[in-house]
């Protein structure tokens, strides 16, 4: 054997860290900070008062949303069977998202945080269904002409976390 020889050493992985800690607490501050807003809101402003922000544009309001989305369903004959009907919605979707999550929160990418984002909203939303018996919703926005349906930081965390989940559906993934 010649000196210039010398043995391959076998290649060392290093596995990645595991992040589903980090991306479930991303879900937990959600719920937190979605939790501390609302309590502010029903400490400072009685049902149906609101505060004007921004003249024309934006209030701090306090609505008991009783209803799905955008109120939907909120003046319905049976208000127990929709919220139950709600609820059990909810319950299944954050299953859903848990176990999603669980499968892709080993590396934090832009759908760990999305999905991380939607299950914390969703289950801020529970939180207030199965206690409240209502969604506490409190941001009123309008735009000229338009007034979008009073919503609350769980409902933007959903719509963030959708967003980004189109961005990366549809977003050139790069060729192996």
């Amino acid at each position: 054997m010649s000196a210039t020889h010398e043995e391959a050493s076998p290649a060392i992985e290093i596995a990645p860290k595991d992040r589903r800690g980090l991306v479930l607490a991303i879900s937990a501050l959600v719920v937190v900070i979605d939790r501390i807003t609302k309590n502010i809101v029903t400490q400072q402003l009685p049902n149906g008062q609101a505060h004007t922000v921004i003249p024309g544009v934006f209030r701090i309001t306090d609505v008991h949303n009783t209803g799905a989305a955008f109120s939907m369903f909120a003046e319905n004959a049976s208000p127990v069977t929709v919220r139950n009907i709600l609820i059990a919605f909810s319950v299944v979707a954050v299953i859903i998202l848990f176990g999603m999550l669980w499968r892709v929160g080993r590396h934090l990418t832009a759908t760990s945080v999305a999905l991380a984002l939607i299950l914390g909203g969703a289950f801020g939303n529970l939180y207030d269904r199965v206690r409240l018996h209502y969604v506490i919703d409190f941001l009123e926005v309008r735009i000229i002409h338009y007034h979008w349906p009073d919503f609350n930081i769980a409902d933007s965390c959903i719509c963030i976390g959708a967003g980004l989940l189109l961005i990366e559906i549809f977003r050139p993934q790069p060729e192996h």
